[in-house]
């Protein structure tokens, strides 16, 4: 059996992965799934908790999917469709109040904790026993250890049965060490009486850390959410019930039972339900939303129409071709899971530095214990213990997990602040490393509307009478064209007059009689059609079409008397923002599904490095996956649901909050002001706060790598000091002050 004929046995699906807490539990779902003899492919989704899996269905099957999930330790939802992703979310909203609760009540018990930890500061509380507040301090810190930590635990448990650590194995063995410890103090305090040491306890260590590490959680559980919802509202574009023609009878049904050859009836203001192809009637369809296109296209029997695009003026009955998973919309939705699942999530340097940090803390400490039993004086087991400990405690990822966390808390703020919203640290991770930024044209570069650029009067008219009697007759349009002309007369404050015997004609244009002259307007086929002479203004209609702009041509009686000229205009700040990009050295390139000749007029205006013109959604991420192909860091800025795929496929998604919110969901940054100028803030933004995040990193390591061999009691020998433990959590809250400390600088930054 040749390779080829293998392939095509193969089958892909999308499986639904819960449990995951970081980016070492993703490679540990994909070798679970790799290794299924039959598994030609896996590759998890951090972020939307997806697996894509190829295999070969005569070898593996959902039932093995299951049992090779669930034995890593990670909870198997089922196949990904759409009728499941709603429980998902369900399921996600539960997680996210459930992870709210942990943190309130690990917040308050742990500042509860560190008040009874300092009875000497606090008036009445040093009357009390000390034995007395350790059972209290113990009750306390209890659940905030099993049951507030518990994802913890139940995450290092699962790396150690596979021979491995990540931050759950750090958080859990220094968490555990000072809470035994503190708790072998509690209800055995004469083990270190008799030895003449003073009795310690670190529960609010313990408390704390789990606390702070809870907090990070949080919001990459928020971020994970809000990820999903980009297809949540993609799906949500279709319609839900379609029009169908079965037996003679109109009838309304789900739009899931639609099936292929049905007829469809749409009316004016409606959505398409499905793709398909016209069998009767006229009409325009606005489908901007797919394809960029700013006018609707004009559509007749035999014409091909797409699902979820609006119908705007006549009624017409279709044929439908593509249903379900094989519509266009279907399609866009796929293309934004596949790329938001290609898109690896970030290997945060925490958790990369934790498989070698960890096992290594670990083999210190229990080195550390060794020496001081054996070797160290008497009593050795409590200097032993004390030592192990130390090590432990000062090993606690505390700082580690504050790192990122504060610098994106703050960072996005910052944004905020200048129109910026940011989703976290990946977008941060990636935007400073741009090299090429692609704009889509319709409602990002431009307007994404169209007006009257150019009135052109013949001899004998002028350019006010002009423009007074096309829109007397294109007030009675619906078309936007029309709209276009009629808006720019009320800014004149031209008063219009009545019409008769108005009627739109389907592509061309319209007619009408005005105190009994026959009026005709509308484009070149139609002017021909009825054979009026173009050759006086043939040549002003060529340059005007080489800038990009749509034409009216008017005619009174037969004679032409005027031309307009139509276009989406350019907005205010976008050479401006174009020219500041191109002189950070970024390349600018248009990415469009409208026209070639209205993209390169817009091009020579911008001075674009590159225009890419008449792109389908589709072709889009084609282009992206082609730019990065060539080794550049591309963002993508869009506002458009055409734009969904391409913006999650790029290094960086930029939306425009004036733009649509599939758009904005599937992005990595979202615009709230409608100014491209805030590229630029978001470029210098994500400079500032990943050199922060990198020097915060880089204290969190510094003080564990410097307090371990002292914990270790390294310098004993030479001066007899000894990290007790109290102080190894002072210089471990020490590390976390520091790195609070300096991503509040952030907020003090000018952009």
């Amino acid at each position: 059996m040749g390779e080829e004929e293998i392939n095509n046995e193969l089958e892909q699906t999308a499986l639904s992965v819960g449990g995951m807490s970081c980016a070492a539990c993703v490679a540990r779902v994909e070798k679970a799934l790799g290794g299924l003899e039959g598994v030609q492919k896996a590759a998890v989704n951090f972020a939307t908790e997806k697996a894509q899996v190829t295999y070969d269905p005569r070898k593996v099957d959902l039932e093995k999917f299951r049992r090779a999930i669930e034995d890593a330790g990670y909870q198997f939802r089922g196949l990904a469709r759409a009728e499941l992703r709603d429980r998902e979310r369900e399921e996600r909203k539960r997680e996210l109040a459930l992870l709210k609760k942990k943190f309130i009540f690990s917040v308050i018990c742990g500042l509860l904790i560190m008040i009874l930890s300092m009875p000497h500061y606090i008036p009445y509380l040093n009357q009390l026993p000390h034995q007395f507040l350790f059972y209290i301090l113990f009750i306390l810190t209890t659940p905030v250890q099993f049951w507030a930590g518990k994802q913890f635990l139940t995450g290092a448990w699962g790396a150690a049965r596979h021979g491995s650590a990540d931050m759950n194995t750090l958080i859990s063995v220094g968490t555990l060490s000072a809470y035994g410890y503190s708790t072998v103090v509690t209800f055995f305090p004469s083990i270190f009486h008799q030895s003449g040491l003073k009795a310690e306890i670190y529960f609010d260590s313990a408390a704390m850390i789990i606390a702070l590490i809870l907090l990070g959680r949080l919001l990459e559980a928020r971020a994970k959410g809000q990820t999903s919802e980009a297809i949540r509202k993609l799906i949500g574009l279709a319609p839900k019930t379609a029009r169908v023609i079965r037996d003679h009878q109109e009838s309304d049904i789900p739009v899931e039972e639609v099936q292929k050859g049905d007829l469809i009836v749409v009316r004016p203001g409606e959505k398409i339900p499905v793709d398909g192809r016209i069998r009767e009637g006229r009409s325009a369809v606005d489908e901007s939303m797919l394809t960029g296109e700013s006018l609707p296209v004009d559509k007749n029997p035999g014409d091909e129409v797409i699902g979820a695009t609006l119908n705007k003026s006549g009624s017409f009955t279709f044929e439908a071709t593509r249903v379900g998973e094989e519509t266009a919309l279907a399609q866009i939705i796929l293309l934004v899971e596949q790329a938001q699942g290609s898109k690896a999530p970030i290997q945060r340097l925490a958790d990369t530095v934790a498989g070698i940090f960890v096992p290594i803390v670990m083999g210190l400490a229990v080195l550390t214990f060794i020496i001081w039993f054996f070797w160290g004086p008497p009593p050795s087991l409590t200097f032993a213990l004390l030592n192990f400990v130390a090590v432990m405690i000062i090993a606690c990822p505390c700082a580690l997990g504050l790192a990122t966390p504060t610098a994106i808390m703050v960072g996005t703020g910052k944004g905020a602040e200048n129109g910026i919203l940011i989703k976290g640290g990946e977008s941060l991770e990636s935007i400073h490393k741009l090299t090429t930024m692609v704009f889509d044209k319709t409602g990002t570069l431009t307007k994404g509307e169209l007006s009257v650029t150019d009135i052109i009067p013949l001899e004998g008219t002028g350019a006010q009478e002009l423009l007074t009697l096309v829109a007397s007759v294109e007030k009675n349009s619906e078309h936007p064209l029309g709209e276009a002309v009629v808006r720019k007369a009320k800014e004149e404050g031209l008063s219009l007059a009545g019409v008769e015997d108005f009627e739109a004609l389907s592509g061309q244009g319209v007619s009408a009689k005005r105190e009994g002259q026959e009026i005709t307007i509308g484009n070149s086929r139609l002017m021909q059609a009825r054979g009026l002479d173009l050759t006086p203004v043939q040549a002003l209609a060529e340059a005007l079409a080489d800038q990009g702009k749509t034409l009216m041509f008017v005619a009174r009686d037969g004679k032409i008397i005027g031309l307009m000229a139509l276009a989406d205009t350019l907005k205010e700040h976008s050479r401006e923002a174009v020219a500041e990009l191109k002189n950070m050295g970024l390349e600018v390139v248009m990415l469009t599904g409208d026209n070639r000749q209205t993209a390169q007029a817009i091009s020579r205006e911008l001075q674009l490095d590159r225009v890419i013109a008449e792109v389908l959604p589709q072709d889009k991420t084609k282009q992206i996956k082609q730019l990065q192909g060539e080794g550049k860091k591309v963002a993508m800025v869009g506002d458009g649901i055409n734009d969904a795929p391409a913006l999650a496929q790029a290094d960086v998604g930029i939306a425009l909050g004036t733009g649509t919110d599939v758009a904005m969901e599937a992005s990595d940054i979202t615009l709230i002001r409608d100014d491209l100028r805030t590229i630029l803030t978001a470029i210098k933004l994500s400079r500032k706060t990943m050199r922060t995040i990198r020097q915060n990193l880089f204290w969190a390591f510094f003080y564990n790598v410097l307090g371990i061999p002292i914990a270790a009691g390294i310098l004993y020998p030479f001066w007899g000091i000894l990290l007790n433990p109290i102080l190894a959590s002072a210089a471990m809250a020490f590390s976390s002050v520091s790195v609070v400390s300096n991503s509040l600088r952030l907020r003090r930054v000018k952009i």
